[in-house]
């Protein structure tokens, strides 16, 4: 606050202490008068005011000056910023915004703490505490980010700038920082001498003088500093500084006076010396002849009126000095004292004191009385009620204090009398239509109150048109008030103590479920939780965030419904944890289309009838991995139906090899090169190795049986060459004569293999060295390999090899008839010839020319040999004769077997081309009429009478193509296809036990015997099955389903005698003995006699609640009833007795989760009882059990007792010398501390003041919860 008339709170200390000094009286108290109170300043001396001067600090010692000061090193400083250089003016709520970011900021950067308040003027009072580096930084940090900037220039002669600079920038950077301001030096090649200061009026104004103290005293001119008392500097400045502008002007002198906020008291000239010495007498002459003929008065006035006397920026002190030429001096903002004084000519100083009580009257402050909780409504929805009267009065400041039942209006006197009666009027009417009631609820269920996104606060809040205010998180109070109409306040109160009750007896309980299944749980997009929620709505279920990586699932609600949902949950996390499990099986990747099957008909089902997850890998992808998840039962039954699969298509097995773990890496080779080999070899077997690490020697190789018995003989030799002596050597050979050495079908490298015993690996095409070959065995038989090869290399690549001779063209002569079998499928049988024949060219003329020259190109013997192929070709061709084969067409399918692999088996077999007809989609009953060859049909053809009726119909003849005697072998075994049809008879009440659960039993057997088995339809109530398939398997069909038959009539036969009952007549007392903890006994009951144990339902009234049923063999069921029997009589024998058992000892006796208790029963077979909480003899506790237990465990339980009641007594004792707890210890009525003469007394003859209370007796030292904003709770 910038003002020529506000001292420091030094220079106005050392004033007071002057007046204190002449009004001081000492009294002295009579012996009568000891008894009486002491007075007020006996009881509480007052603090010595800091002296300035030494005469001051040779007073008299007072009872305070014995205490040695500490120097803190946390100090506090109060900053003002006035309302116009406020920067953030215009905040719809104080402490929201801009505004409290950068005082975050500033705390965060600086270490020192800010709290900012609001003044009455709507001026910014901010205290900042902490170390003095930090507050310096935090002050500047404040001026230039929450005060107006202003800016100034002060011109000093270039060649002084250096010394504004400093050693290091560091007296610019101290300037600075002391100053609150940004100081800019122009830099050296700059010709200009100008300084640019920026901050606050306040600091530009401070800075500006330091900056030319400096340059004065680097000037070359005089400089001259008078050393002038601070209450006297107004006068020679003059109203409005126009004394020393003038004197400047007539002298041409410089002056500095320092501005009020600086505690100086040295004025400096600059200038001429002649000319200086002529200002300085002037201002000598004024100080001299003010000191003479001015005195002071001191007068009271209320502190909050000082603002109205010093006016905006000071203008009322100004005016003031203006007219009267009178100085008034006001107490710093941060000093207590409410004493003005005046100064100036004793005939002036009644107008001043005239002037000063105009200006302080000028407003005034009043307060209506409002309780605090209708504040809000007064104010009305973004401050809309309050405008009303600002906008009337824009004059009057209405303050609306947070906690406190009143109002404060201040302002011109008509104004607020005006703005008074408003809100008294809106407070009376407010007051007869509102109410407002407290609750307390815990404030752990606040935010249930509350709800998800504040639901259920909003809709009682709507419903009953009231406010709730429920305190935050932070504040830990459980005070709820609501406030609105009294009815709808009621209402609403009604509700939320019944939703905090019903909060009371709900539980929370965590679950554990690894988070990996709450995905699960939740459902694809959350259907399966809230099937959950659906089936227990009371209890709310809270997942963990799935970034928190937590396992915790939370459950709130009843505790029974809790529990409930617990299990519940429980329940489905272990089926989870159960349908998790996971196996790999690896399926040869051509059969994987068979397992999917038709439109992923096959999948789906053995997915639906196994209850499992089944993953295919990509068509793209090399994998041959399928991978089954679910229950481990299901998922090995998915993996043997999938394995069957393989099996019925291409007859796989699987053999286990032992080998040496040591060896398994060696064997696999570089990048699985060696066994690759070894499975490309043997037809593309499967070859399994254990995991590396797992210690197993077992390797499984899995395939077509006799390629699996190949790769076994071959895996089993690799090993042993590897464990006694292996060799390895590599050659090289151009990729071309590759297949030249392996040969037509491995031909050439069998061979070399069968002669020496050596293994030769050829690269593949993964390979990058195409050129590789390896060998690998004995030494020997690697040498004796490395020459055959050489050799073979040798010949492909030496001049008149196959390799290297030229190549030839030559041609032949092949009938057209006959270009078809060449060419057709792709080329199949040209590229076969071209593999068998070194890579020969052959080429057919185009379809539609009618040439039959055919051109052979290729190495001179390869076309030769090539020739001779094609013509042995041509030979067969023209022998081939068609026969027909007439099978009815309702057999075709069987024939053809899955994917036609029977009919294909048959081709390769006899060397025959077999074509099956058109398939008609509702052949007619009758024979089809003849069709007459000259296209005329017979009159009665129709009716079908000239048909042969023994001609076979077009769609039931198979052609079949190739030599004669071949084509006939392929008839025969064509109809030996054909299926044939018997009839078993089985009773009928064993049909459906025959085609098992979901058809599994009868699957299982045509799986089994290749036939189809028909079961006719239940309504018929017919015992014939139908059995369909090959002549060669019916036979064994029948004789497994008769067998079956057998097994299932001796399965009845022994469920007839399995059913027998028994029933047991046992006192229900006993029954949760027989039953046992958790159903041990009754479970080791059954599973010992194999029977089935029943008890009467409790809840079933109609049931007699004494039998027990047992189920099961006759001899079974009487031994289980014997063994019933045994313990009832055990338990007749029993006794209960009562022991009278200190309860202080109890938990003590029972141990730790009932672990001791457990311990002493198990020992003397006893059960013993402890009374429940509330119990009529808390010290009652009964052991049952046989007599001569009960006895023994009753003195040892006695014993215990006389050993744990020992030490009770000694706690007991102990606790007796303890200092009891704060809360416990009863204080006593008081009348309090009572004094005489205090300043309560003589305004209003208020009482005492209440030393219990915390408000008005704050204790010292007590810790301060720190503030996380640099302001309070929000208004």
């Amino acid at each position: 606050m910038s003002s020529v008339a506000v001292l420091t709170q030094e220079s106005f200390a050392e004033h007071r202490s002057g007046l204190a000094q002449q009004q001081v009286k000492v009294t002295a108290l009579n012996s009568e008068e000891e008894n009486d109170p002491p007075t007020y300043k006996e009881a509480f001396p007052p603090l010595p005011e800091k002296a300035p001067c030494l005469e001051a600090a040779q007073e008299p010692a007072g009872p305070w000056s014995k205490i040695r000061p500490i120097k803190a090193s946390v100090i506090t400083q109060v900053f003002h910023v006035p309302l116009e250089e406020r920067k953030y003016k215009d905040m719809n709520q104080f402490g929201e915004g801009e505004q409290a970011k950068i005082c975050l900021d500033i705390m965060q950067k600086t270490g020192a703490h800010l709290e900012l308040s609001l003044a009455k003027d709507q001026g910014l009072s901010i205290m900042v505490s902490g170390k003095l580096e930090a507050v310096m930084k935090a002050r500047k940090e404040i001026v230039a980010r929450l005060q107006t900037q202003a800016s100034a220039t002060v011109a000093i002669p270039k060649e002084h700038h250096r010394f504004v600079i400093g050693k290091n920038g560091e007296k610019l950077q101290d300037l600075e920082l002391k100053t609150a301001t940004k100081i800019q030096i122009p830099r050296p090649d700059d010709p200009s001498n100008q300084i640019k200061i920026t901050g606050t009026k306040e600091g530009i104004e401070k800075a500006r003088h330091e900056i030319l103290l400096i340059s004065a005293e680097q000037d070359k001119r005089a400089v001259e500093r008078l050393d002038v008392e601070k209450v006297y500097h107004p006068f020679i400045a003059g109203p409005y500084n126009k004394l020393v502008s003038e004197l400047m002007q007539d002298t041409g002198t410089r002056i500095n006076i320092p501005p009020p906020s600086v505690n100086k008291t040295e004025i400096v000239f600059t200038g001429e010396k002649e000319q200086l010495a002529q200002a300085v007498a002037r201002v000598k002459k004024i100080y001299e002849e003010k000191k003479k003929k001015t005195t002071t008065i001191a007068v009271e006035v209320k502190k909050s009126q000082h603002k109205y006397v010093i006016g905006p920026k000071g203008n009322s002190l100004q005016e003031i000095l203006e007219k009267t030429g009178v100085s008034v001096e006001i107490p710093p903002t941060d000093s207590s004292s409410e004493t003005v004084i005046l100064r100036g000519e004793p005939e002036k100083l009644g107008q001043a004191l005239t002037e000063v009580y105009a200006k302080a009257n000028s407003f005034t402050v009043s307060s209506v009385s409002a309780p605090s909780w209708l504040h809000r409504f007064i104010i009305g929805k973004k401050g809309q009620n309050l405008a009303k009267i600002t906008q009337q009065m824009p004059k009057v400041h209405i303050e609306f204090t947070e906690g406190e039942d009143k109002i404060t209006l201040e302002g011109p006197t008509e104004d607020v009398n005006v703005a008074q009666e408003q809100i008294e009027v809106m407070v009376k009417d407010l007051i007869n239509r509102m109410d407002y009631a407290e609750i307390n609820v815990d404030h752990k269920f606040h935010r249930h109150l509350i709800g998800k996104n504040g639901a259920n606060i909003n809709r009682i809040k709507d419903l009953y048109k009231v406010s709730v205010r429920i305190p935050p998180d932070n504040e830990k109070s459980n005070l709820i008030r609501i406030e609105g109409d009294p009815q709808g306040v009621q209402q609403a109160k009604k509700e939320l103590l019944e939703l905090a009750s019903r909060m009371e007896n709900e539980r929370t309980k965590d679950l554990i479920i690894e988070q990996k299944f709450h995905r699960t749980i939740i459902g694809q997009k959350g259907e399966r939780i809230r099937e959950i929620r659906e089936k227990f709505p009371e209890v709310i279920i809270n997942f963990p965030d799935p970034t928190h990586k937590s396992d915790i699932v939370q459950l709130r609600g009843p505790k029974n419904e809790v529990e409930k949902c617990t299990k519940y949950m429980q329940k489905m996390v272990a089926d989870l944890v159960e349908n998790s499990f996971s196996i790999s099986v690896p399926i040869f990747k051509q059969f994987h289309k068979n397992i999917i099957g038709k439109g992923g008909a096959n999948i789906k089902k053995i997915r639906e009838e196994s209850n499992t997850k089944i993953d295919l890998p990509a068509e793209n992808s090399n994998s041959e991995t399928i991978v089954i998840t679910g229950k481990r039962a299901n998922c090995e039954a998915a993996r043997h139906r999938i394995l069957a699969i393989q099996k019925e298509l291409a007859n796989i097995t699987e053999v286990e090899v032992s080998i040496p773990s040591k060896l398994h890496n060696s064997l696999i080779g570089a990048k699985g090169r060696f066994i690759r080999s070894i499975m490309e070899e043997c037809g593309g077997v499967h070859i399994h190795f254990p995991t590396e690490g797992s210690g197993s020697d077992t390797v499984t190789i899995r395939g077509p049986a006799q390629d699996v018995e190949k790769a076994k003989k071959q895996l089993l030799h690799l090993a042993e060459e590897k464990q006694t002596k292996s060799y390895t050597v590599d050659l090289r050979a151009k990729p071309e004569y590759h297949k030249f050495l392996i040969g037509k079908g491995g031909g050439n490298i069998r061979k070399v293999r069968d002669n020496t015993g050596a293994r030769i690996i050829f690269p593949t095409s993964e390979d990058k060295d195409q050129e590789l070959i390896t060998i690998m065995g004995t030494e020997e038989a690697v040498k004796e390999a490395q020459k055959e090869l050489e050799a073979l290399i040798k010949n492909l690549g030496a001049p008149g090899g196959w390799c290297s001779r030229g190549v030839v063209e030559d041609s032949m002569v092949v009938d057209p008839k006959h270009h078809r079998h060449f060419v057709i499928r792709r080329g199949q049988v040209l590229r076969e010839i071209a593999d068998e024949y070194g890579g020969v060219m052959v080429s057919f003329p185009r379809s539609g020319t009618q040439s039959d020259k055919v051109t052979l190109k290729g190495a001179k013997d390869c076309v030769e040999a090539a020739k001779k192929r094609i013509q042995e070709i041509i030979e067969d061709l023209e022998a081939q004769v068609t026969i027909e084969c007439t099978i009815p067409q309702k057999f075709h399918r069987s024939i053809m077997g899955p994917k036609g692999s029977r009919i294909q088996q048959i081709t390769r077999d006899y060397g025959v081309q077999i074509k099956f007809p058109d398939r008609e989609e509702n052949p007619a009953p009758v024979a089809e009429p003849a069709v007459q060859e000259n296209g005329e049909e017979g009159g009665e053809g129709k009716d079908g009478k000239d048909a042969d009726p023994s001609s076979p119909r077009k769609c039931d003849i198979i052609i079949i193509s190739g030599r004669r005697e071949k084509c006939e072998a392929a008839k025969e075994a064509l109809q030996a296809l054909v299926p044939v049809t018997i009839e078993v008879e089985v009773p009928f009440d064993l049909h459906r036990y025959i085609i098992g659960q979901k058809g599994s039993g009868i699957r299982k057997m045509m799986d089994e015997f290749e036939v189809n088995i028909q079961v006719p339809a239940p309504e018929l109530q017919s015992d014939i099955i139908t059995i369909t398939g090959l002549a060669t398997n019916l036979d064994r069909a029948k004789a497994g389903l008769l067998e079956r038959v057998k097994e299932l009539q001796a399965e009845q036969e022994d469920r007839a005698l399995r059913s027998f009952k028994l029933t047991v007549t046992v006192d229900p007392k006993y029954h949760p003995k027989i039953i046992g903890r958790k159903g041990a006994v009754i479970t080791q009951i059954r599973t010992e006699h194999e029977v089935n144990i029943q008890f009467p339902d409790k809840d079933d009234e109609s049931q007699a609640q004494d039998q027990i049923t047992i189920t099961g063999y006759e001899k079974n069921a009487e031994a289980a009833r014997d063994a019933i029997m045994k313990i009832v009589g055990e338990l007749e024998q029993m006794v209960s007795e009562d022991v009278t058992l200190d309860h202080r000892v109890h938990a003590r006796i029972i141990g730790a989760r009932g672990k001791a208790i457990r311990k002493i029963m198990d020992e003397f077979k006893v059960d013993i009882r402890f009374p429940q909480s509330g119990a009529p003899d808390p010290n009652c506790v009964t052991v049952t059990g046989l007599p001569e237990n009960v006895e023994e465990a009753i003195d040892h339980i006695l014993n215990l007792e006389e050993e744990y009641l020992a030490d009770v007594v000694d706690n007991e004792a102990m606790q007796v010398y303890m200092k009891p707890s704060s809360h416990e210890e009863s204080k006593a009525p008081s009348k309090g501390f009572v004094v005489r003469d205090a300043p309560w007394a003589t305004v209003n003859n208020e009482k005492a003041p209440d030393m219990s209370s915390s408000e008005d007796f704050p204790s010292f030292g007590a810790q301060v919860a720190p503030k996380t904003l640099p302001w309070g709770p929000k208004r």
